[in-house]
């Protein structure tokens, strides 16, 4: 199986960070300008996101010892249960140790045998994974069609049904459009669960995620799950909705259930970069600036961009071994950017995925973008 994912330029490789995340990153000695990381507001190393988890650390130890309901869920836990809550308009938050659990915990604990999950074919695969196990029926819906999905909603005679989508698509950049999931999902009877892991701190005035860009709230949309990895700059997921979603959870949610707490200090730092992320709105506004000065430089080289205002923004090339030759080549120019390959995106989507950041400057973008003109003026430099 090895020699065949490296025949098929499908075989995948660690770079080892020797510095902290940032507009710049050290490998193996050497300096590169990142631009494929998913700190979009670069709080993972702001000071005071560090220093709230040295003092966490300090007063609370390094781990949290145990699950939550065992003696695993601390005072900076619940405190940040409560400013997430906040954060999001909802009357509770529950937090999970990664967002993969986060999603395979609340789908597996609201559907079961009998049931129909509704998912959009370009979910990220921890959104995929669970409506498998969850032992519900999985329908996939061709990606944002939403005429295929009330036909399939229409025709479906399970009880209780489920639409399940990223807020933002990590591979395309795209926004699901969720004024009309929230009607298909009031008109059917059906929930609806929103993972906003890439729009929650980037989009909506205040960073309140892709509900807040559409308008939207707690009956629209009554499961939302957020990770506190990308825009948060820590580590973490968590689910906000009504008090009677987070007791169930607490109840059902497995991967909530049997699983050790987050160290606390990681919730004291996220506290810190919580209240960066709403006092600070320089940093999305930043961001947007530099996204849309990188779509205007990309139109003039003539790069084929998806159609995205977010802060991803993926080039595809389709064939992976020039997405990989394409990689390398920027690497060579002091430039950072992973090839996505299959399995995560489909057969000849193969992409660099170029993501911005709130840390990157205009100098740094004209940089890439001049980067990738030399390169794809040259066919034979990135030719497989």
């Amino acid at each position: 199986m090895l020699a065949r994912q490296k025949t098929h330029h499908l075989y995948r490789t660690r770079h080892v960070l020797e510095s902290p995340q940032g507009a710049e990153v050290i490998i193996d000695g050497r300096r590169y300008l990142s631009f494929c990381s998913n700190d979009y507001l670069g709080l993972a190393s702001h000071p005071a996101v560090v220093r709230a988890l040295h003092e966490g650390a300090s007063e609370y130890g390094a781990g949290s010892g145990a699950a939550h309901l065992v003696t695993g869920h601390s005072l900076p836990h619940h405190a940040l249960e409560e400013e997430l809550a906040a954060f999001t308009g909802r009357p509770r938050a529950l937090l999970f140790s990664t967002g993969y659990m986060a999603n395979l915990g609340v789908v597996a604990a609201l559907a079961e045998r009998g049931d129909t999950v509704f998912e959009d074919r370009l979910n990220h695969a921890s959104l995929i994974d669970a409506g498998l196990l969850s032992q519900a029926r999985l329908r996939r819906y061709p990606h944002a069609d939403m005429e295929a999905l009330e036909r399939q909603l229409a025709g479906d005679a399970a009880e209780h049904k489920l639409i399940v989508s990223d807020g933002v698509f990590s591979m395309d950049g795209d926004i699901a459009p969720l004024s009309r999931l929230a009607a298909l999902a009031q008109g059917h009877h059906a929930w609806l669960m929103i993972d906003d892991a890439h729009g929650l701190g980037v989009l909506g005035p205040s960073g309140g995620g892709t509900l807040e860009h559409f308008g939207l709230g707690l009956d629209d949309v009554p499961i939302l799950i957020g990770t506190l990895g990308k825009a948060f700059g820590t580590f973490g997921a968590f689910v906000a909705g009504s008090e009677e979603l987070i007791e169930t959870l607490i109840q059902k949610a497995r991967t909530y259930i049997y699983t050790t707490a987050l160290p606390p200090a990681i919730a004291q730092a996220t506290r810190a970069s919580l209240k960066l992320m709403r006092q600070e709105g320089w940093r999305r506004e930043h961001l947007h600036q530099l996204v849309a000065r990188f779509r205007a430089g990309a139109q003039q080289l003539g790069l084929a961009l998806s159609p995205s205002q977010t802060p991803i923004q993926p080039l595809i090339v389709g064939d992976a071994a020039r997405a990989v030759a394409l990689s390398e080549a920027l690497m060579q120019r002091g430039i950072l950017i992973s090839a996505i390959r299959p399995p995560t995106v489909p057969e000849g989507g193969a992409r660099l995925r170029i993501t911005l950041s709130a840390m990157h400057n205009e100098a740094q973008v004209d940089r890439l973008l001049e980067a990738l003109g030399e390169i794809l003026a040259v066919p034979a430099a990135v030719e497989a």
